[in-house]
């Protein structure tokens, strides 16, 4: 079983068309999965909804705790790109999730906005990649893993880089 925390991000994030403003409602992991055709068994928890640039230490405690709980060895966390880094390297840290793989992914574009968003390409690529790396925390981004501590977003580009 692969399990998947939901903990918000632009991933998840809703436009609101009269105040001109994006917001979260639900998370579409579910429709995603069933969108494309997914057949492994999975378990989606929701943790949270907010933007990871107002996450703090004990929303990331939460998280980590939520890991350590999780029968799975492979888990998958939903995640703002802005702070990923930040929460990989609390998970990382963390000794109790030895032999777990972790992978954070997140969504430059809301799903919710259609074929222009990552956020498909990006959750199918990290249910391949928690499948198939070795235990450790990674950021899955644009096709690509990088290891927790070898990665940083690139703010003027939009994509993620290895360091």
């Amino acid at each position: 079983m692969i399990q998947v925390f939901v903990t918000g991000g632009t991933f998840d994030k809703e436009y609101n068309m009269i105040e001109g403003k994006l917001y979260f409602k639900d998370t579409h992991l579910r429709e995603m999965f069933d969108r494309g055709r997914c057949s492994l068994d999975i378990n989606i928890m929701t943790l949270m909804m907010m933007d990871s640039l107002e996450m703090q230490d004990e929303d990331r405690e939460i998280i980590s705790n939520n890991c350590e709980r999780a029968e799975s060895d492979n888990i998958i966390i939903t995640h703002g790109t802005d702070t990923m880094v930040k929460t990989a390297e609390m998970l990382a840290a963390n000794t109790d999730l030895s032999g777990k793989t972790i992978v954070l992914t997140g969504a430059m574009i809301p799903y919710a906005f259609g074929s222009s968003s990552d956020g498909f390409f990006n959750l199918g690529s990290s249910l391949a990649f928690v499948q198939c790396l070795g235990p450790g925390v990674y950021i899955c981004m644009n096709g690509k893993y990088f290891e927790w501590d070898k990665v940083r977003k690139n703010r003027k580009t939009g994509y993620f880089e290895s360091i």
